[in-house]
């Protein structure tokens, strides 16, 4: 059973599979550029003191990310993560 939330929601340490992007034209683009798209396993790192931005692992990159653009991503957190 798959459980689907924002990337916004994620806590620290927590992980999982990017289900989908639904952000369209140039946030689109710019979020799939950084490797945000759908397969990616992704985890939070950290958060900025007042929560925003958040910090994101990747590919073994670490990149930051905006409250705002995050709403755009879901991720299922359900499974295991490979």
């Amino acid at each position: 059973m798959s459980q689907i939330i924002s990337l916004r929601e994620m806590g620290v340490g927590q992980q999982g599979k990017i289900a989908t992007v639904e952000a369209f034209g140039e946030m689109n683009r710019r979020i799939r550029d950084m490797g945000l798209i759908p397969g990616a396993t992704v985890s939070v790192v950290g958060r900025a003191p007042l929560k925003d931005p958040v910090a994101l692992r990747l590919s073994g990159v670490t990149i930051s990310l905006r409250n705002s653009e995050a709403d755009y991503i879901k991720v299922d957190i359900s499974g295991p993560v490979h």
